[in-house]
């Protein structure tokens, strides 16, 4: 388990990092990666990546306080829309300017100990594109991180953007060290167990959709008696039927049912019965 961080001062990241590592967490990841205005106006994100030193003294600060892997998030290179009126050109393109600049922060942030890093294949094109611009208007440039992994092969190089299928999971990993999932393992996370079932780690079927509402059963249960609202849980898992008959009953029931006043976990069950692999006999028939 990951602890993502935003930031740019060295003291404040150490202080926030030594905090995750005390709290258990596995891993400390410094996000240069996101493109958003809000956190482009807090000085952390894709901006970063125009200041490599202050991001290397950053890293290096936080892995002298942990004894936790400290990774970092990045783009494959970082446009300001504002300032450009080519920037869906400049976004696709990627020349000798954009090769020196990525290398010189991915090897800053090695030298000062980055355990790993994780690519996002895509430019960043900041003050003008939202954030789902940035998700799908830059082109994939999962060469771009073919290479870097292959200059700087004495860590892991992680893979990401664009990547909704298993197919795809496994032809990244035919030469890179790892594949993140982001926004489709939050719309289909079925396809985590479907990646598993792939790579070898489980057998086909091993997990059901039903083993999983029911897990999530006892997860809200625990959690509504610490106080937690049950739509802040079932919200996360409108996904979980996606693509399957009766997917958009499940969702209409979640949706509308766990923000009415007194709504219990038992709605999650509710909402599952309108699933073609669910019905009313035990989990374990």
């Amino acid at each position: 388990m990951a602890l993502q961080l935003g930031g740019s001062d060295p003291h404040d990241l150490a202080a926030a990092a030594k905090l995750g590592a005390d709290l258990g967490y596995d891993e400390i990841n410094l996000n240069c990666g996101c493109p958003s205005d809000r956190v482009h106006s807090g000085s952390f994100g894709a901006c970063l990546m125009n200041e490599p030193r202050r991001v290397a003294d950053c890293v290096m600060a936080m892995c002298a306080v942990v004894h936790v892997p400290v990774t970092v998030k990045l783009r494959i290179g970082v446009i300001d829309g504002r300032a450009r009126h080519d920037a869906r050109a400049a976004a696709a393109s990627f020349d000798a300017v954009d090769h020196a600049a990525l290398w010189e922060f991915a090897r800053g942030v090695v030298e000062a100990g980055a355990a790993a890093l994780i690519v996002h294949a895509r430019k960043a094109v900041l003050g003008s594109w939202s954030p789902k611009d940035n998700r799908d208007i830059p082109v994939l440039r999962y060469d771009i991180v073919r290479e870097l992994q292959q200059e700087f092969g004495s860590i892991p190089i992680v893979v990401n953007g664009g990547v909704r299928t298993v197919g795809q999971i496994n032809e990244l990993l035919a030469w890179s060290d790892g594949v993140m999932l982001g926004r489709e393992a939050y719309h289909r996370p079925m396809i985590l167990h479907e990646a598993d079932v792939a790579l070898g780690r489980v057998a086909a079927a091993s997990l059901t959709r039903r083993q999983v509402v029911d897990r999530m059963l006892a997860y809200c249960e625990r959690e509504m008696t610490r106080g937690e609202r049950l739509s802040s849980i079932t919200r996360h898992m409108l996904g979980l039927y996606s693509g399957q008959p009766g997917a958009r009953e499940f969702r209409r029931r979640l949706s509308e049912g766990a923000r009415k006043p007194g709504a219990t976990p038992d709605l999650l069950a509710s909402a599952a019965f309108a699933s073609a692999d669910f019905s009313l006999a035990p989990a374990s028939a």
